[in-house]
């Protein structure tokens, strides 16, 4: 018996940090509150970014129309959010935003449609410019429209923190955004949205979280705080991750993993990222197909490979619920990647890069996005070890076939 099995996980708690994050089963109700602040900030038109769905299999809808009704606040939605989403599709939905004059935007579903509606309000209060301009950081926006953040996945994070993520597919970047401005005002982290998580997506999610952490706890600007929630969200993933493959509807493994993603989150937020999440934005660049989460999972035991010596002793410390006799000496390097890549077998997660289509005759292309994609740069320089053109594309080439 653990401390967990004794939290009452219908007790909904405020997590504040820049976003306030109503988390806890039932969490979603709290639209009422959420709604009447809306209120007394004027705004009664809002514009719900999703996809078509997210609104009606998780049930989420129908609290949030009701809770809009109740409040009196007119509501348009656009629901042509795609994974992967594009720069095109974000001016679409900032036009479709516009003309309704919403004061406000909701996003809901996971990443995508979240990190849409953060960027839709961006170009809200900045209408003569476009989504590529933003995405390339032609300019740094200092204001956006309010937004709620109803998050359906235990994987992104971005229900509370500052970044975005988008594709300009005519130049093959996936650049991310981070600024003050496009903290939600509000968050729901309710973890009875995510009971139909297929398997896959409950896998890859999770897999974010992830390696959300170990990139925050490794960065040049890691700390003690972001090094502790990596530990504890890698102990709740390696628990209840397994337990919510095979029962999905376990309310208390959904919300381990939800909390686990959620301090994830939080983590990067002050740390960043670096080297796993700056190399496979090229390869969900060029197949907008690729899960997020499971490129990540193809690249993580061959980065942990490279960044090990560097850092042995917290990667050692944080993957102990995994690879629990690790002893945090740089020699150790091929053994944890090999045993954090049969983990991820485990766990179903068994494809490589050439399982997806590519080839080594890809590197080069692949090197050239992660080197020169907008805000990539940032993140390469964050890596505990200096990072150079041949490291890269050795760590494309071990990702390619599995260690093992």
């Amino acid at each position: 018996m653990t401390w967990e099995t004794k939290v009452n996980v219908s007790k909904i708690f405020e997590l504040r940090c820049k976003t306030t994050c109503y988390f806890g089963l039932g969490a979603i109700k709290k639209m009422e509150e959420i709604s009447a602040n809306l209120i007394k900030m004027n705004i009664n038109k809002v514009v719900v970014i999703t996809d078509k769905i997210v609104p009606e299999v998780t049930g989420a809808w129908n609290v949030i129309e009701s809770a809009f009704k109740n409040y009196n606040i007119e509501w348009l939605i656009y629901d042509e959010t795609l994974p992967n989403p594009t720069v095109e599709q974000i001016d679409k939905a900032t036009k479709f935003a516009k003309d309704f004059n919403a004061g406000a935007v909701l996003g809901l579903g996971g990443g995508s449609p979240i990190d849409v509606a953060k960027s839709v309000s961006v170009l809200l209060e900045y209408p003569e410019k476009t989504a590529q301009e933003l995405y390339e950081m032609n300019f740094i926006p200092e204001k956006a429209k309010p937004i709620v953040a109803i998050n359906t996945t235990h994987g992104t994070g971005t229900e509370v923190n500052r970044f975005a993520v988008a594709s300009i597919v005519e130049k093959g970047y996936k650049p991310a955004i981070a600024y003050e401005c496009i903290y939600p005002l509000f968050s729901i982290d309710d973890p009875n949205l995510m009971l139909t998580l297929p398997q896959n997506q409950t896998r890859f999610t999770a897999i974010d979280a992830v390696n959300h952490v170990t990139e925050a706890a490794t960065t040049l600007l890691a700390s003690p705080y972001s090094i502790h929630l990596a530990k504890e969200t890698i102990k709740l993933v390696a628990k209840y991750l397994p337990q919510a493959i095979v029962y999905p509807e376990d309310t208390t493994a959904r919300y381990y993993l939800l909390f686990a993603s959620t301090i994830a989150g939080i983590a990067f937020d002050n740390a960043l990222l670096h080297l796993t999440h700056a190399l496979e934005h090229p390869l969900s660049a060029l197949k907008p197909d690729l899960a997020h989460g499971l490129g990540l999972a193809i690249l993580l035991p061959a980065v942990i490979k490279h960044i090990y010596p560097a850092c042995s002793e917290v990667l050692a410390s944080i993957y102990k619920p995994i690879v629990p006799f690790l002893e945090g000496i740089p020699g150790e390097a091929e053994i944890a990647a090999a045993y954090i890549e049969k983990w991820l077998f485990d766990i179903g997660i068994t494809q490589k890069l050439k399982d997806l289509g590519f080839n080594e005759n890809d590197i080069e292309k692949l090197t050239d996005l992660a080197m020169n994609t907008p805000s990539l740069d940032t993140l390469l320089k964050m890596a505990p070890i200096p990072v150079t053109k041949k490291i890269i594309e050795q760590i494309y080439k071990d990702s390619m076939y599995a260690i093992q």
